[in-house]
């Protein structure tokens, strides 16, 4: 089982560039609550909206729990004393947090093409993570 980064969708509507592997993969998709709210509030184009309507009605949505959203703040919170994070930062890195926290505990593999963040977010939580 796979879930979706907003990075992912965000390069292959720009781009085009995941189009090969979305059509190879065998993997059950699910998408994340917190990825779509994300796409929807950069989504400014009619395709974008229908491109977002499509995926929620094709694939299981999974949301954070609220554990995730527990942990989110404690993991959050070690990350601002271990590396000094401002505010910003902090907030930037929240949806990315839950993002993982919910792959994690649905036992899904996160595809992202965000290396740094999510690989930062692993050094406090293991989960899976394949990077496009």
């Amino acid at each position: 089982m796979v879930i979706f980064d907003s990075s992912i969708f965000i390069d292959d509507l720009r781009t085009g560039c995941h189009a090969q592997r979305f059509s190879s993969l065998d993997d059950l998709v699910r998408s994340s609550a917190v990825v779509l709210a994300e796409l929807w509030r950069g989504a400014t184009t009619q395709a974008e909206q229908l491109f977002l309507r499509a995926l929620e009605r094709r694939y299981p949505i999974f949301p954070p729990t609220e554990m995730n959203w527990l942990e989110s703040g404690q993991l959050l919170q070690k990350m601002q004393r271990d590396y000094g994070f401002e505010g910003r930062k902090l907030r930037d890195l929240h949806f990315d947090v839950l993002i993982a926290l919910t792959a994690r505990s649905q036992g899904a593999t996160l595809i992202t093409s965000n290396r740094a963040d999510f690989e930062l977010i692993r050094e406090y939580r293991a989960f899976k993570l394949e990077i496009w």
